[in-house]
Parts: C-alpha cells; structure tokens; sequence
C-alpha cells in the first residue's frame, strides 16, 4: 500500500493472532501505540507492534486484566522497571488464581453431594432443583 513500508492491519492480525477490531480497541485503549501511517492514510505496523501484541495476547491467556497488562507496559515502555515490581504484580495473579482454584474446588464438592443424592427419579423428588430452590 503505496510502497511504504510495515505490515497492513490485516498482516499484523494474521501474524499476531489478534482480530482487527481487537487491535483497534487496544489502540484505542492505549495498549497498542499508533501505528505510522501510510501518505494514503493505511496504518503501518512494525514488528514492534506485532511482540507487543504477543505479549498482550499472552498475558490475556494467563488471565491478566488490561489494566494490569497496561500497567505493565508502561513500565516496559518507560524502561523503568525491577522484577521486583514484576513480581508484585505476578504474585497477585497468582493469589487471584488461587482463590478461585479454592472456590472451583468448594463448587466440586457441592454439586458432587448434588448429583450423588439424585435417584434419576420423577422431577418432584429431584434433590438437584431442590438444592437450587434454597
């Protein structure tokens, strides 16, 4: 697209793995910069863009909210950082993960006690809708 340089945002989708309009809102939302635009007005994207939107989407897969991983690219972006401050940001995913480990194992054990007290009888005697009742 008129001989400049750069991936179109069709390209960096593809390469990148991240939808169109998702990497429009990350523009938008300030965790993707502007890209360069071509004289035509095209948005150009450098392989800057594309290990930036790695490491959104994987931080996405490890549960990290946008504002987390904003947070983290401001550091990045500022060259001001420690591992330390990584690491307070890490730990407290990992207690967020814990505690619902917690709860997804708590919610185990209930709906195990459901589906064990069901006869597979006629639905007025069904303890699963009874136990949702109360």
């Amino acid at each position: 697209m008129d001989g400049m340089p750069g991936l179109s945002i069709g390209m960096l989708a593809r390469r990148s793995g991240v939808k169109v309009e998702t990497i429009r809102y990350y523009e938008r939302v300030g965790i993707m910069p502007k890209p360069a635009r071509s004289p035509s007005g095209y948005r150009r994207y450098g392989p800057e863009h594309v290990k930036r939107l790695g490491f959104v989407r994987r931080g996405r897969e490890l549960g990290f909210g946008l504002d987390v991983l904003r947070g983290l690219l401001q550091l990045v972006d500022g060259d001001d950082y420690t591992c330390a401050d990584v690491h307070e940001v890490a730990a407290a995913r990992l207690a967020e993960i814990e505690g619902k480990i917690a709860d997804l194992k708590r919610l185990r054990r209930v709906m195990a006690g459901m589906v064990a007290q069901c006869s597979r009888g006629r639905v007025p005697d069904c303890p699963v809708i009874e136990a949702l009742f109360q």
